[in-house]
Protein backbone atom coordinates (compact mmCIF):
# COMPACT_ATOMS: atom_id res chain seq x y z
CA UNK A 1 0.00 0.00 0.00
CA UNK A 2 1.46 3.53 -0.53
CA UNK A 3 2.66 5.74 2.03
CA UNK A 4 -0.40 8.50 1.36
CA UNK A 5 -2.94 6.78 -1.01
CA UNK A 6 -6.03 7.90 1.59
CA UNK A 7 -5.52 11.48 2.76
CA UNK A 8 -5.97 14.07 0.12
CA UNK A 9 -2.94 15.54 -0.76
CA UNK A 10 -2.54 19.67 -0.89
CA UNK A 11 -0.26 20.67 -4.03
CA UNK A 12 0.87 24.19 -5.03
CA UNK A 13 1.50 24.50 -8.35
CA UNK A 14 3.01 27.72 -9.78
CA UNK A 15 4.84 27.03 -12.78
CA UNK A 16 2.53 28.64 -15.85
CA UNK A 17 3.86 26.70 -18.34
CA UNK A 18 2.11 23.51 -17.31
CA UNK A 19 -1.05 25.71 -16.36
CA UNK A 20 -0.95 27.11 -19.80
CA UNK A 21 -0.52 24.61 -22.15
CA UNK A 22 -2.43 21.81 -22.78
CA UNK A 23 -1.42 18.18 -22.37
CA UNK A 24 -2.30 14.86 -20.70
CA UNK A 25 -0.74 16.39 -17.18
CA UNK A 26 -3.81 18.21 -16.65
CA UNK A 27 -6.12 14.65 -16.42
CA UNK A 28 -3.29 13.24 -14.85
CA UNK A 29 -2.80 15.49 -12.07
CA UNK A 30 -6.96 16.11 -11.83
CA UNK A 31 -7.10 12.42 -11.40
CA UNK A 32 -5.21 12.05 -8.07
CA UNK A 33 -8.44 13.80 -6.23
CA UNK A 34 -5.68 16.22 -4.46
CA UNK A 35 -6.34 19.67 -4.08
CA UNK A 36 -4.39 22.02 -6.44
CA UNK A 37 -3.89 25.82 -5.28
CA UNK A 38 -2.44 27.54 -8.57
CA UNK A 39 -0.04 30.20 -8.43
CA UNK A 40 1.31 32.45 -11.46
CA UNK A 41 5.02 32.01 -11.02
CA UNK A 42 8.04 32.20 -10.82
CA UNK A 43 7.35 33.72 -6.87
CA UNK A 44 9.89 35.34 -5.24
CA UNK A 45 10.97 34.43 -1.50
CA UNK A 46 8.29 36.57 0.28
CA UNK A 47 5.74 35.07 -1.71
CA UNK A 48 6.83 31.62 -1.21
CA UNK A 49 6.98 32.56 2.32
CA UNK A 50 3.47 33.91 2.75
CA UNK A 51 2.20 30.19 1.21
CA UNK A 52 4.40 28.09 3.07
CA UNK A 53 3.56 25.64 5.87
CA UNK A 54 0.07 24.54 3.63
CA UNK A 55 0.85 22.19 1.00
CA UNK A 56 2.29 18.86 0.88
CA UNK A 57 4.09 19.26 -2.26
CA UNK A 58 5.05 22.34 -4.59
CA UNK A 59 5.18 21.57 -8.30
CA UNK A 60 7.55 24.20 -9.38
CA UNK A 61 9.22 26.43 -11.59
CA UNK A 62 11.79 28.98 -11.09
CA UNK A 63 10.44 30.11 -7.60
CA UNK A 64 12.74 30.63 -4.79
CA UNK A 65 12.49 27.85 -2.69
CA UNK A 66 15.08 29.15 0.01
CA UNK A 67 16.02 27.46 4.01
CA UNK A 68 13.72 29.89 5.10
CA UNK A 69 10.33 29.12 2.65
CA UNK A 70 11.31 24.83 3.37
CA UNK A 71 11.67 25.68 7.15
CA UNK A 72 8.40 27.61 7.38
CA UNK A 73 6.38 24.46 5.01
CA UNK A 74 7.56 22.21 7.60
CA UNK A 75 6.27 19.62 8.61
CA UNK A 76 3.55 19.20 6.65
CA UNK A 77 5.96 19.54 3.54
CA UNK A 78 6.65 16.20 2.16
CA UNK A 79 8.40 16.59 -1.47
CA UNK A 80 9.24 19.66 -3.92
CA UNK A 81 8.41 17.83 -7.56
CA UNK A 82 10.34 20.64 -10.13
CA UNK A 83 9.35 20.85 -13.50
CA UNK A 84 12.42 21.27 -15.53
CA UNK A 85 15.78 20.95 -14.67
CA UNK A 86 17.70 23.73 -13.07
CA UNK A 87 17.15 23.60 -9.21
CA UNK A 88 19.57 26.84 -8.62
CA UNK A 89 16.52 28.13 -6.94
CA UNK A 90 15.87 25.72 -4.51
CA UNK A 91 18.09 24.95 -1.66
CA UNK A 92 18.66 21.43 -1.88
CA UNK A 93 21.43 20.51 0.65
CA UNK A 94 18.92 22.06 2.94
CA UNK A 95 15.92 20.06 1.70
CA UNK A 96 17.79 17.08 2.11
CA UNK A 97 18.47 17.79 5.52
CA UNK A 98 15.52 18.38 6.45
CA UNK A 99 14.44 14.65 5.12
CA UNK A 100 12.45 16.42 1.75
CA UNK A 101 13.53 15.06 -1.67
CA UNK A 102 13.81 17.36 -4.37
CA UNK A 103 12.71 15.94 -7.65
CA UNK A 104 13.20 16.81 -11.51
CA UNK A 105 12.97 15.60 -15.27
CA UNK A 106 16.15 15.08 -17.05
CA UNK A 107 15.82 13.84 -20.36
CA UNK A 108 12.90 15.74 -21.96
CA UNK A 109 13.51 18.98 -22.97
CA UNK A 110 16.94 19.21 -24.62
CA UNK A 111 15.78 18.67 -28.06
CA UNK A 112 13.98 21.94 -27.64
CA UNK A 113 16.46 24.27 -26.49
CA UNK A 114 18.43 23.10 -28.71
CA UNK A 115 16.71 23.90 -31.64
CA UNK A 116 15.94 27.45 -29.94
CA UNK A 117 19.68 28.09 -29.68
CA UNK A 118 19.85 28.10 -33.08
CA UNK A 119 17.07 30.31 -33.53
CA UNK A 120 18.89 32.90 -31.68
CA UNK A 121 22.34 32.28 -33.29
CA UNK A 122 20.55 32.52 -36.73
CA UNK A 123 18.50 35.91 -35.31
CA UNK A 124 22.00 37.86 -34.35
CA UNK A 125 23.37 36.64 -37.61
CA UNK A 126 20.92 37.84 -40.12
CA UNK A 127 19.78 40.64 -37.83
CA UNK A 128 16.12 39.39 -38.19
CA UNK A 129 14.27 40.90 -35.19
CA UNK A 130 15.85 44.32 -36.34
CA UNK A 131 14.68 43.66 -40.44
CA UNK A 132 11.47 42.53 -39.76
CA UNK A 133 10.58 45.33 -37.36
CA UNK A 134 12.18 48.12 -39.84
CA UNK A 135 10.30 46.52 -42.50
CA UNK A 136 7.07 46.45 -41.01
CA UNK A 137 7.16 49.74 -40.45
CA UNK A 138 7.76 50.50 -44.20
CA UNK A 139 11.01 50.40 -44.84
CA UNK A 140 13.10 47.88 -46.91
CA UNK A 141 16.23 47.77 -44.60
CA UNK A 142 18.63 45.10 -45.99
CA UNK A 143 21.44 44.01 -43.62
CA UNK A 144 24.25 41.81 -44.57
CA UNK A 145 24.81 38.99 -41.99
CA UNK A 146 26.67 36.19 -41.27
CA UNK A 147 26.90 32.49 -42.36
CA UNK A 148 27.06 29.74 -39.90
CA UNK A 149 28.87 27.45 -42.15
CA UNK A 150 32.44 26.47 -41.23
CA UNK A 151 32.09 28.95 -38.25
CA UNK A 152 33.46 27.90 -35.01
CA UNK A 153 31.21 27.27 -32.44
CA UNK A 154 32.56 27.13 -28.19
CA UNK A 155 29.89 24.62 -25.93
CA UNK A 156 30.03 25.34 -22.44
CA UNK A 157 28.17 22.15 -20.78
CA UNK A 158 27.92 18.48 -22.85
CA UNK A 159 24.89 17.69 -20.71
CA UNK A 160 21.91 16.06 -23.16
CA UNK A 161 21.33 20.12 -24.59
CA UNK A 162 24.70 20.50 -25.26
CA UNK A 163 25.12 17.40 -27.44
CA UNK A 164 21.97 18.02 -29.11
CA UNK A 165 23.36 21.78 -30.24
CA UNK A 166 26.22 19.89 -31.46
CA UNK A 167 24.37 17.62 -33.50
CA UNK A 168 22.80 20.52 -35.16
CA UNK A 169 25.82 22.42 -35.54
CA UNK A 170 27.30 19.95 -37.46
CA UNK A 171 24.55 20.36 -40.07
CA UNK A 172 26.09 23.83 -40.53
CA UNK A 173 29.31 22.16 -40.64
CA UNK A 174 30.55 23.90 -37.74
CA UNK A 175 34.04 23.41 -36.28
CA UNK A 176 32.82 22.57 -32.44
CA UNK A 177 35.13 23.51 -29.49
CA UNK A 178 33.64 21.90 -25.86
CA UNK A 179 34.54 22.71 -21.94
CA UNK A 180 32.98 21.58 -18.66
CA UNK A 181 33.46 19.28 -16.01
CA UNK A 182 31.54 16.58 -17.64
CA UNK A 183 32.59 15.12 -20.98
CA UNK A 184 30.86 12.49 -22.56
CA UNK A 185 33.67 10.92 -25.19
CA UNK A 186 31.75 8.99 -27.46
CA UNK A 187 29.53 12.03 -28.42
CA UNK A 188 32.66 14.32 -28.45
CA UNK A 189 34.33 11.74 -30.65
CA UNK A 190 31.03 11.10 -32.26
CA UNK A 191 30.73 14.92 -33.61
CA UNK A 192 34.23 16.39 -33.59
CA UNK A 193 34.53 17.81 -30.46
CA UNK A 194 37.75 19.61 -29.42
CA UNK A 195 38.08 19.71 -25.42
CA UNK A 196 39.30 22.46 -23.82
CA UNK A 197 40.20 22.62 -20.63
CA UNK A 198 39.49 26.31 -19.10
CA UNK A 199 36.46 28.53 -20.46
CA UNK A 200 39.11 31.37 -21.54
CA UNK A 201 40.76 29.21 -24.13
CA UNK A 202 37.55 28.45 -25.49
CA UNK A 203 36.08 31.79 -25.69
CA UNK A 204 39.43 33.05 -27.41
CA UNK A 205 38.99 30.55 -30.03
CA UNK A 206 35.01 30.63 -31.02
CA UNK A 207 33.16 33.08 -32.97
CA UNK A 208 30.14 31.93 -31.42
CA UNK A 209 29.81 30.79 -27.48
CA UNK A 210 27.07 29.05 -26.46
CA UNK A 211 26.25 28.56 -22.75
CA UNK A 212 24.60 25.20 -21.58
CA UNK A 213 25.86 24.57 -17.84
CA UNK A 214 24.29 24.61 -14.47
CA UNK A 215 24.27 27.17 -12.34
CA UNK A 216 26.65 26.69 -9.26
CA UNK A 217 28.59 28.96 -7.31
CA UNK A 218 31.58 28.04 -9.48
CA UNK A 219 29.60 28.78 -13.10
CA UNK A 220 28.57 32.42 -11.33
CA UNK A 221 29.38 34.86 -13.73
CA UNK A 222 31.86 32.43 -15.50
CA UNK A 223 31.33 34.91 -18.11
CA UNK A 224 33.48 38.19 -17.24
CA UNK A 225 35.38 41.13 -18.27
CA UNK A 226 38.38 38.95 -18.33
CA UNK A 227 36.79 36.27 -20.67
CA UNK A 228 35.00 38.77 -23.01
CA UNK A 229 38.34 40.67 -23.31
CA UNK A 230 39.87 36.87 -24.73
CA UNK A 231 37.23 36.23 -27.33
CA UNK A 232 37.09 37.63 -31.19
CA UNK A 233 36.39 40.98 -31.69
CA UNK A 234 32.97 40.58 -33.36
CA UNK A 235 31.88 37.52 -31.43
CA UNK A 236 28.64 36.00 -30.63
CA UNK A 237 27.62 35.03 -26.94
CA UNK A 238 24.03 32.72 -26.84
CA UNK A 239 22.74 32.05 -23.47
CA UNK A 240 20.37 29.20 -22.87
CA UNK A 241 21.48 27.91 -19.26
CA UNK A 242 21.02 30.42 -16.39
CA UNK A 243 21.41 34.40 -16.51
CA UNK A 244 23.68 34.46 -13.41
CA UNK A 245 26.19 32.73 -15.77
CA UNK A 246 27.36 35.61 -17.23
CA UNK A 247 28.39 39.49 -15.71
CA UNK A 248 25.83 41.80 -17.03
CA UNK A 249 27.46 44.62 -16.77
CA UNK A 250 30.75 43.06 -18.69
CA UNK A 251 28.39 41.57 -21.21
CA UNK A 252 27.07 45.02 -22.00
CA UNK A 253 30.33 46.89 -22.25
CA UNK A 254 31.35 44.26 -24.69
CA UNK A 255 28.57 45.05 -26.38
CA UNK A 256 28.95 48.96 -26.05
CA UNK A 257 32.46 48.56 -27.21
CA UNK A 258 32.13 46.38 -30.42
CA UNK A 259 33.90 43.23 -28.47
CA UNK A 260 30.80 41.79 -28.61
CA UNK A 261 28.42 42.05 -31.95
CA UNK A 262 25.79 40.76 -30.28
CA UNK A 263 24.48 39.10 -27.31
CA UNK A 264 21.61 36.44 -27.07
CA UNK A 265 19.41 34.89 -24.23
CA UNK A 266 16.57 33.20 -22.90
CA UNK A 267 17.24 33.53 -19.42
CA UNK A 268 18.02 36.49 -17.35
CA UNK A 269 19.01 37.46 -13.66
CA UNK A 270 15.91 38.53 -12.43
CA UNK A 271 12.77 36.98 -14.40
CA UNK A 272 10.05 38.40 -15.27
CA UNK A 273 13.27 41.38 -15.54
CA UNK A 274 11.99 45.41 -14.38
CA UNK A 275 10.87 47.12 -17.44
CA UNK A 276 14.42 48.84 -17.38
CA UNK A 277 16.57 46.40 -17.52
CA UNK A 278 19.33 47.23 -19.06
CA UNK A 279 19.21 44.34 -21.69
CA UNK A 280 15.77 44.56 -22.70
CA UNK A 281 16.29 47.41 -25.43
CA UNK A 282 20.13 46.87 -26.11
CA UNK A 283 20.31 47.43 -30.23
CA UNK A 284 23.05 44.79 -30.08
CA UNK A 285 21.34 42.01 -27.75
CA UNK A 286 17.95 39.56 -28.39
CA UNK A 287 15.92 38.56 -25.40
CA UNK A 288 13.31 35.76 -25.37
CA UNK A 289 11.00 35.41 -22.42
CA UNK A 290 12.35 31.86 -21.51
CA UNK A 291 10.79 30.19 -23.75
CA UNK A 292 13.59 27.51 -24.57
CA UNK A 293 11.59 24.48 -23.44
CA UNK A 294 8.26 26.30 -24.17
CA UNK A 295 6.88 23.96 -27.30
CA UNK A 296 3.34 22.08 -27.40
CA UNK A 297 5.93 18.82 -27.95
CA UNK A 298 8.30 19.77 -24.90
CA UNK A 299 5.39 20.98 -22.34
CA UNK A 300 3.73 17.76 -21.65
CA UNK A 301 6.71 15.68 -21.27
CA UNK A 302 8.12 17.64 -18.53
CA UNK A 303 5.09 18.25 -17.11
CA UNK A 304 3.88 14.62 -17.31
CA UNK A 305 7.63 13.65 -15.67
CA UNK A 306 7.20 15.95 -12.78
CA UNK A 307 3.68 14.89 -12.38
CA UNK A 308 4.59 11.63 -12.56
CA UNK A 309 7.64 11.89 -10.29
CA UNK A 310 5.07 13.40 -7.56
CA UNK A 311 2.59 11.15 -7.74
CA UNK A 312 5.00 7.88 -7.62
CA UNK A 313 6.85 9.70 -4.60
CA UNK A 314 3.73 10.58 -2.85
CA UNK A 315 1.54 7.17 -3.41
CA UNK A 316 5.09 5.10 -2.58
CA UNK A 317 4.18 3.30 -6.38
CA UNK A 318 6.91 3.68 -9.11
CA UNK A 319 10.25 5.32 -9.82
CA UNK A 320 11.40 9.10 -9.78
CA UNK A 321 14.30 11.45 -10.42
CA UNK A 322 15.79 13.04 -7.35
CA UNK A 323 18.01 15.74 -7.28
CA UNK A 324 19.26 15.36 -3.61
Amino acid sequence: MGRKRHRIMKILLTTCTYQDTPGEHHALLEATGWEVVCERGPLTEDRMLELAGGFDAFLCGDDLISEAVIEKSLPKLKVISKYGIGVDKIATEYAKEKGIPVLFTPGVNHTTVAEHTFALILALARHLPEAVSRTRAGEWFRPTGFELWKKKLGIVGLGRIGIEVARRARGFEMDLYGFGNYWPEDEAAHFEIVRQDEIGSLAAQVDILSLHTKLTAKSHHMINSRVLSGMKDGAFLINCGRGELVDQAAVIAALDSGKLAGYAADVLDVEPPPADHPLLKHPKAIITPHIGSRTYESVPRQAVKATRNLINFLTGEGDYEQVN
